[in-house]
């Protein structure tokens, strides 16, 4: 996988700024993300699927939302490795980690000042975006999201698509476990899963920010060892 382009001076220079600009945006996703996810549990309308399932794996287990989300990334980062053929990478699990780390630690805010429906309204729009940036910077791709990329690149089923069934596999599984589902949660499955594409296009013109995660075309053994780094 090639990184962002740079000016053609010294060769080490711009390969140290591309990584770093990598390595920022993907910190910026996940800040952004994990606070779209702490907004939806806010808003008490239903939460994403990821965290229907999280939660309602602490229903019947003790730990944190961190915890929980770092198990289902290694259930899905081993599926992805199978299917793939490839040794597990170790980045997505520690998005997973990472994200419900922030989560657990921005519940503690204050949040009461804030409705249900703006809440709502912004979370949709944090996590679409989050998770735009996130997969742009082709490092650390949560884990989920490995296996929508690998549908839309093996078996050509479009991005949206593999994303909802995904998601919908999640959401299933958290409902029975006990886990929250409302009208947030088909706000995510519609809009935010709808947003994502977009916001990916709006970075790369407007923005001229680099696809890393899912660009043109790309093979499925190059996503897998951009994501890997």
């Amino acid at each position: 996988m090639t990184h962002t382009s740079a000016p053609t001076r010294p060769d080490a220079e711009p390969t140290h700024r591309s990584r770093l600009a990598r390595y920022a945006l993907y910190l910026v996703g996940c800040v952004v993300f994990a606070a779209g996810a702490t907004l939806f549990i806010h808003a008490g309308m239903g939460v994403d699927p990821l965290d229907v399932l999280s939660l309602g794996l602490l229903e019947h287990l003790p730990g944190t939302i961190g915890l929980a989300q770092a198990a289902i990334a290694a259930v899905c980062i081993l599926i992805w490795s199978v299917w793939n053929r490839r040794r597990p990478v170790l980045m997505p699990f520690v998005t997973f980690l990472l994200c419900g780390s922030l989560i657990d630690l921005m519940r503690l805010a204050d949040l009461g000042w804030l409705a249900s429906v703006p809440a709502l309204v912004t979370a949709v729009l944090l996590c679409a975006y989050g998770s735009a940036l996130i997969i742009m910077s082709g490092t650390g791709i949560r884990a989920m999201d490995l296996l929508v990329i690998s549908l839309n690149q093996r078996l050509h089923v479009p991005f949206w698509l593999a994303k909802v069934g995904i998601e919908g596999v999640l959401l299933t599984l958290g409902w029975l476990l006990g886990g929250p589902v409302g009208v947030g949660t088909l706000a995510f499955l519609v809009c935010v899963d709808g947003l994502i594409q977009p916001f990916m296009a709006f970075n790369a013109r407007v923005l001229r920010l680099t696809n890393h995660g899912l660009p043109t075309r790309a093979p499925v053994r190059s996503l897998a060892i951009g994501v890997a780094r």
